[in-house]
C-alpha cells in the first residue's frame, strides 16, 4: 500500500504547494475542486495487475451516486434546483467539482477519485455530500468575509458589500455540511452496526460519538461511520501532498484564524471538520441557514460546545445583531 500512495503522490504536481483553490463554479478544472488542483490521473485499468488497499469499482462508482443522488434529488427539487450528478467514471481526473447555471445545480464526479486507493465507499459518498454542500450546505457562503471590491470572483459573488457572498458555501462550511446533515440522511437506513465493526475505528472516536449520542444508538454508529469516511478522505490530502504525516482525530490543528478563511483548510484541519460534523447534536432534519452560520448547526451562540466548526479555518460570529 505503501508503495503504490508513493506512487501515485510523485505523479501529482507541485501546484498542491498552496490550498488557495476552491471548487470551480463552471465545473472546470481551472480553479480546483474536492482538493486542490493536481494532475494525478488514474485510468481504469492503471492498478491492473497491482496490490492496493482500497478505491472502488465502476459498479461500486454508480451504487454511491445512486444512493446519494436519490437521496438529495428530492431535496434540492423542493427548494428550486435540478440536482444532475455527472458520471465520469473513465476520466482519470482525481477530483470532483459543483456549478450552477439557473436551476440546473451540478455535480461532476469523476473515476480518477473513485479508483484511488484510500478511498472507500463511505469516503466517496462523503465527497459527494461535500459538492452537494457547495449547493446547499449554508452559511458562511464563498466571499462572504471579502471586503469592498474583492467580489465572489467566479463563484459569482458581487464587489459590493451588500451582497459580495456567492451562492456556494465556501468549503469548510461543504465539508461540515457533509457530515453534519447528509451523511446522516444517507447512511440512515443502513445496518450500520454491522458496518461499523468492520471499520476499526479507533477508541477515542467511538468514545467521542458515544459521549455525544448517548441516547440513540443508531446515531452512535452513523457518528463512528460518518467520522471514518473523513479519515478515507484525509489520507486522500495527505497522498496528494506527498505527506508523511498521517492525519489523526487525536491530534486536532492547533490553527486558529483570524477570520473565515474561505479556501480548502489543511488537511488534518479537514478531518477536525468532518469529525465534529458528525458529533454535533443538532438534528440532520434540522435545516442549516444560507445567511446564518448559527441556524442548524452547532454553535457557541446556541450553548453547545462540541461539534463546533473548527478555529483552524472558522471564525465564529460573537453575537446575533453581527449576522
Amino acid at each position: 500500500m505503501k508503495n503504490i500512495m508513493k506512487t501515485l503522490a510523485v505523479v501529482a504536481t507541485l501546484s498542491l504547494a498552496t490550498s488557495s483553490f476552491a471548487c470551480s463554479i463552471d465545473g472546470s478544472k481551472t480553479n480546483g475542486g474536492f482538493v486542490p488542483e493536481n494532475d494525478m490521473k488514474i485510468p481504469v485499468n492503471y492498478y491492473k495487475g497491482m496490490r492496493k488497499a482500497g478505491g472502488l469499482s465502476e459498479a461500486q462508482f454508480n451504487a454511491v451516486i445512486d444512493k446519494v443522488e436519490g437521496v438529495y434529488s428530492p431535496i434540492v427539487s423542493s427548494i428550486g434546483g435540478n440536482l444532475n450528478v455527472d458520471r465520469n467514471w473513465s476520466d482519470a481526473t482525481v477530483n470532483a467539482y459543483a456549478s450552477q447555471s439557473g436551476k440546473n445545480w451540478k455535480v461532476a464526479m469523476f473515476g480518477g477519485l473513485a479508483r484511488h486507493e484510500t478511498i472507500t465507499e463511505d469516503g466517496f459518498a462523503l465527497v459527494i455530500c461535500h459538492e452537494i454542500g457547495h449547493h446547499i450546505g449554508g452559511a458562511p457562503k464563498k466571499g462572504e468575509t471579502q471586503t469592498t471590491g474583492g467580489g465572489g470572483g467566479w463563484w459569482g459573488g458581487s464587489s459590493s458589500t451588500s451582497n459580495i457572498a456567492s451562492w456556494a458555501s465556501n468549503e469548510g462550511q461543504a465539508d461540515y455540511f457533509a457530515n453534519l446533515k447528509c451523511l446522516r440522511r444517507v447512511f440512515l437506513n443502513d445496518d450500520n452496526a454491522k458496518i461499523v465493526k468492520s471499520l476499526n475505528a479507533p477508541k477515542s472516536v467511538v468514545d467521542a460519538c458515544n459521549k455525544a449520542n448517548k441516547s440513540n444508538k443508531d446515531d452512535k454508529e452513523i457518528c463512528v461511520r460518518a467520522s471514518m469516511a473523513g479519515m478515507s478522505v484525509s489520507r486522500l490530502f495527505m497522498a496528494l501532498r506527498n505527506s508523511n504525516t498521517e492525519p489523526s482525530f487525536d491530534t486536532p490543528d492547533k490553527a486558529v484564524v483570524t477570520r473565515t478563511d474561505d479556501n480548502h483548510p489543511a488537511y488534518q484541519c479537514r478531518l477536525d471538520t468532518y469529525f465534529q460534523g458528525s458529533l454535533c447534536e443538532v438534528d440532520f432534519n434540522t435545516d442549516v441557514s444560507q445567511n446564518n452560520e448559527i441556524v442548524g448547526t452547532c454553535h457557541g451562540l446556541n450553548g453547545q460546545t462540541k461539534g463546533l466548526r473548527p478555529l483552524c479555518w472558522f471564525k465564529p460570529k460573537t453575537s446575533f445583531t453581527a449576522l
